[in-house]
């Protein structure tokens, strides 16, 4: 199994809402692995949506195909700026009606700061994987750079073991003993996962990596 370890690193402020508290839109310290998925090119979503409904199962699900599978991020650096956008209306003409519900005229996003670095991981079965320097991620599609670093992963035999990186539960195929809940949509994640399973080892500069063997996009059926 070759695996490519990413050191991603924000060019711009990103913002995505993880959790609602009133006006305060706030960004996690975790990036999902299916918004990596996209955003590294291994899933293409079409722009125009007749439904705004995602298609996880489908876009993502080729990739078990291809022995290609990304993890989340966990944040290695991480620091947030506040700022206050407006609700606009480009009507000329506007009825000075009452509403009949309390619509918000503005809001507060608690942002990721430029120079925040966060660490994930792609397997990949196949050595002639191609993967970009530079992404966007989030709603105001912020640039970031990925440093990447690739090492063949050995295989060990079942044990009690903790995972080096985040992941995401419906991916699994054997169940974390302990786990840090990392609550984020659109499904919750799994950090500093203790599991008894076969796992992939590597080393790299940043030292001893670890994650559990048989990783692949799953989706409940209702999803599908």
């Amino acid at each position: 199994m070759k695996v490519y370890t990413g050191r991603l690193t924000l060019h711009e402020s990103l913002y995505f809402a993880t959790r609602e508290i009133g006006r305060l839109y706030e960004t996690g310290r975790y990036l999902h692995n299916y918004a990596l998925t996209y955003a590294l090119g291994l899933a293409v979503a079409p722009y125009f949506h007749a439904e705004q409904k995602p298609r996880y199962a489908e876009q993502l699900r080729p990739l078990n195909e291809r022995g290609v599978y990304v993890t989340p991020a966990r944040g290695m650096s991480v620091a947030y700026t506040l700022s206050t956008f407006k609700y606009a209306n480009n009507a000329y003409h506007v009825e000075m009606e009452q509403g009949s519900r309390n619509t918000p005229s503005f809001g507060r996003a608690k942002e990721l700061s430029v120079g925040s670095t966060f660490e994930f991981a792609v397997l990949s079965e196949s050595n002639a994987l191609r993967l970009p320097r530079w992404v966007r991620l989030g709603l105001w599609r912020s640039k970031a750079e990925i440093i990447w670093e690739t090492a063949d992963a050995a295989l060990e035999k079942a044990h009690l073991e903790r995972a080096s990186l985040p992941l995401n539960p419906l991916d699994l195929t054997s169940e974390p003993r302990a786990f840090d809940l990392i609550s984020m949509p659109p499904s919750s994640l799994v950090d500093y996962a203790l599991m008894t399973t076969d796992w992939w080892v590597w080393k790299t500069g940043q030292g001893e990596g670890r994650l559990p063997v048989g990783l692949k996009y799953q989706f409940p059926e209702v999803a599908s």
